[in-house]
């Protein structure tokens, strides 16, 4: 359904297409419903992101999936390892050295504003095209989660955004340039962010952002992924896709 394409800057990005998409313009049986930015966890643009590209595309999305860890990204087997080691309670603690190695590039000087740059350049990518209008949304999960709250924050031209368990470090004064409404799904083990959770509805709110957190009761970290054996879990992922698409379909108008 999808493949993948380089971006005016060398950014890689995976692009899907709904059925029957072809020229830019049109779908069989109608206009697309809009444009989607999938970014992707902190292991890169592995195969689960691309699914989930095609799984959006599919409901009628045309979505671009780019590789924000190119320069940095570890190799597929390492990424797969270290996921499955990490969430693993018996090996999380010896994991957690060759994680902070791996992902030492993340805390470099300047890896924000690239990565910030390389959102930007999808999204101008995506509203160059004519079917696509204004139509515009983000999703993305942890890593990709975080960037999601980033964009909404520095694009008021975005529509929609879709946040899986991501931080959203910003001032109140920061979170008033979010012109979207903002969905954002959350474990409620998940401890980092949903401590965060209070003091960031109250920020919101003053902010004037429509904002809807869910907490889904015993699901953690990384729940909507289905190639995590231990933390997957079928029912909340299940139900927070429906809620995406419904979101979608609301704004992405």
């Amino acid at each position: 359904m999808g493949n993948m394409i380089s971006l005016g800057n060398g950014l890689p990005a995976y692009l899907s297409t709904p059925e029957g998409f072809t020229d830019g313009t049109a779908q069989e049986g109608g206009l697309i419903k809009g444009a989607l930015i999938v970014i992707h966890e902190v292991w890169g643009l592995v195969e689960h992101t691309k699914e989930v590209a095609d799984r959006f595309a599919a409901e009628g999305y045309l979505v671009l999936a780019p590789d924000l860890l190119a320069d940095e990204r570890m190799q597929p087997e390492l990424a797969a390892e270290l996921q499955d080691k990490l969430f693993d309670p018996e090996s999380r603690a010896e994991v957690q050295p060759r994680l902070r190695e791996a992902t030492a590039p993340l805390q470099a000087p300047g890896f924000g504003e690239k990565t910030a740059a390389g959102m930007q350049t999808c999204f101008d990518y995506l509203a160059a095209i004519g079917a696509v209008g204004e139509r515009i949304g983000i999703t993305g999960f942890c890593f990709g989660g975080s960037y999601s709250f980033s964009l909404a924050v520095s694009e008021p031209r975005l529509k929609a955004a879709v946040p899986f368990y991501g931080h959203a470090d910003f001032s109140t004064d920061q979170l008033r340039s979010i012109a979207a409404p903002v969905l954002a799904f959350y474990g409620d083990k998940d401890e980092a962010p949903v401590s965060k959770l209070p003091a960031l509805k109250d920020s919101m709110r003053e902010a004037g952002v429509e904002f809807t957190a869910i907490v889904y009761p015993d699901a953690g970290h990384a729940f909507f992924n289905d190639t995590n054996r231990w933390t997957y879990r079928q029912d909340d992922a299940a139900d927070a896709w429906r809620k995406t698409l419904d979101f979608l379909d609301k704004n992405l108008r």
